[in-house]
């Protein structure tokens, strides 16, 4: 069956309130708590503000009937409301208040509404609209109704907009995943489109109201819903499902964690495979009476529905800003026996997912510093540097307030190879680093020495020459000089520690025999580099 709808003074307005803005006034967000009844009570002070710094301000079209933010259709704010239209309007008996219909509202720069009209004069019925949320092209809408039989069981649809219309609705659809006697409500689809997240009392929920997850098809069908599990769900309710504007963490409502009481807002980070522990959004938003219907705008601004007894009504929206938590790590990567820094040291941090966030090279003081952790957030930092092993250090955001972390990372050394390069027997290992333009052994490099000094130590009949070269960059007689003072100073560095100097002889090559011919090509600067370096060749 084809039923067309149409939106009805709907129209299209700019962005959603500046990210950068700065005129929101703080709220009364100082309700009084209460400890929850499920599992072990928390109080106020010990859960906190969780990493979660929010302000809030009355939206400004609360009535006092109940109002719940539901999403965003073309830059404008959809509302579910169950204030009266008119002296005829019916009252649900289940609610006491009017069966809930859809309105839209535009939004300002600095995040004010404007007076709520109504979204569609045929998806709002003679029943009760709930929840709904769009495709990412707007073009598809996923909606709940009840009936006035049953006003607290919803039905999830699905309608187009029809092609070429400021706002027709057409092939509206009941969902063929709707049961007998199961409610499905508060869905919310993720920005690419791909999955439904909605709540339900279908069979096999763990609780009351579950959370599920189904694939979206290509013919906007749904596939087997699936629920979230034991990481989300309680043996209470659970509800209003919605995503970060990076998709990386699951906000819901929840009666079942650990709160203040009645329905609290909890976020969840989404691995590939399962959801961390859920935590509390803290007490700045949170109060000992409900809070539902979390929805981001921004990255860090959005609303948020409560029946706190200083609104207006039974739910009234408000505004909800989060001042962002600022965290880094710093640290340096170190030789794990010596402790000498190690600059030159590739650190890559990924997140949980091992996906990557950053990377970068140690400084010359070995140093490393990333400015983008989130809180609570589990991190691993990899390491790699040419003569040490590659390593991965754990790393968790365990604070909720701005800090910055220091982790130093210590690196094992690998081992010396004993092998044959251009019909010489060699020691092979790292390049042995020189501050450009001088023969002094930087103090990383002694790390490389030292491994030259136990191959000798373990091998007394071993005798070793010891060959340096230079790039081709600079004056040949100067280059000349340059390498032979080079090689002069490894040899003295071994017979410093303890290696007899009749084992050992020095020589310079200059620029003489590089590894790439930069003369005939145009080298970088890690080729140059290449050319530069140390050979420790055994002799018979």
């Amino acid at each position: 069956m084809k039923t067309k709808v149409f939106v009805i003074i709907c129209l299209i307005s700019n962005f959603i309130f500046s990210q950068g803005s700065s005129s929101f006034i703080a709220g009364n967000i100082n309700a009084k708590k209460t400890a929850l009844s499920y599992n072990t009570p928390f109080s106020s002070y010990e859960i906190g503000a969780n990493g979660f710094n929010f302000e809030l301000l009355d939206a400004g079209v609360n009535t006092k009937y109940s109002e719940i933010g539901t999403g965003f259709f073309r830059n404008k704010l959809i509302m579910v409301s169950s204030k009266k239209l008119g002296g005829l309007a019916k009252i649900d008996s289940n609610t006491n208040e009017a069966y809930k219909e859809l309105y839209c509202l535009n939004v300002s720069k600095n995040g004010a509404l404007s007076r709520p009209l109504l979204f569609s004069r045929m998806l709002n019925t003679n029943a009760s609209e709930d929840q709904l949320t769009f495709s990412p092209d707007q073009k598809t809408v996923y909606f709940t109704r009840s009936n006035r039989k049953k006003s607290l069981e919803y039905k999830l649809y699905k309608a187009n907009l029809e092609e070429g219309s400021h706002g027709n609705w057409i092939n509206e659809e009941l969902l063929s995943i709707n049961k007998n006697n199961v409610s499905i409500e508060t869905p919310f689809l993720n920005r690419k489109g791909d999955k439904l997240y909605f709540s339900s009392n279908m069979p096999g929920s763990v609780g009351g109201y579950d959370i599920y997850v189904a694939d979206v098809k290509a013919d906007g069908t749904l596939g087997t819903p699936k629920n979230l599990g034991h990481s989300i769900n309680t043996t209470s309710d659970e509800k209003y499902p919605s995503l970060s504007m990076d998709g990386k963490h699951l906000y819901f409502s929840s009666k079942g964690h650990q709160g203040f009481g009645g329905y609290d807002l909890f976020v969840s980070r989404i691995l590939s495979d399962s959801y961390k522990a859920p935590r509390n959004l803290g007490n700045t938003i949170n109060s000992s009476y409900d809070e539902i219907g979390y929805f981001l705008a921004t990255k860090t601004k959005g609303y948020v529905s409560s029946n706190k007894p200083n609104g207006k009504g039974s739910f009234d929206i408000y505004t909800a800003v989060n001042d962002e938590i600022v965290q880094s790590i710093e640290g340096k990567a170190i030789d794990l026996v010596t402790k000498i820094k190690l600059p030159n040291t590739l650190i890559v941090l990924k997140d949980e997912d091992n996906i990557e966030v950053a990377r970068q090279m140690t400084d010359a003081n070995g140093t490393f510093n990333f400015d983008n952790i989130a809180p609570f957030e589990l991190y691993t930092l990899h390491t790699e540097k040419d003569g040490f092993k590659d390593a991965v250090f754990e790393f968790l955001a365990n604070r909720n307030f701005d800090t910055t972390y220091n982790k130093n990372l210590e690196l094992n050394t690998t081992e010396p190879v004993i092998t044959e390069v251009d019909d010489e027997l060699r020691i092979v290992l790292e390049n042995i680093y020189f501050d450009f333009a001088k023969y002094s052994i930087k103090e990383e490099s002694t790390i490389s020495l030292n491994k030259i000094i136990k191959v000798l130590n373990d091998n007394p009949n071993i005798s070793l020459a010891i060959h340096a070269h230079t790039d081709i960059r600079g004056n040949d007689a100067y280059n000349l000089k340059l390498s032979k003072q080079r090689a002069k100073s490894a040899l003295n560095y071994l017979i410093k520690n303890g290696i007899d100097k009749g084992r050992l002889t020095s020589k310079g090559y200059g620029e003489t025999k590089p590894l790439i011919d930069c003369k005939t090509n145009s080298c970088t600067d890690e080729e140059h580099q290449s050319n530069r370096r140390i050979e420790f060749v055994i002799l018979d």
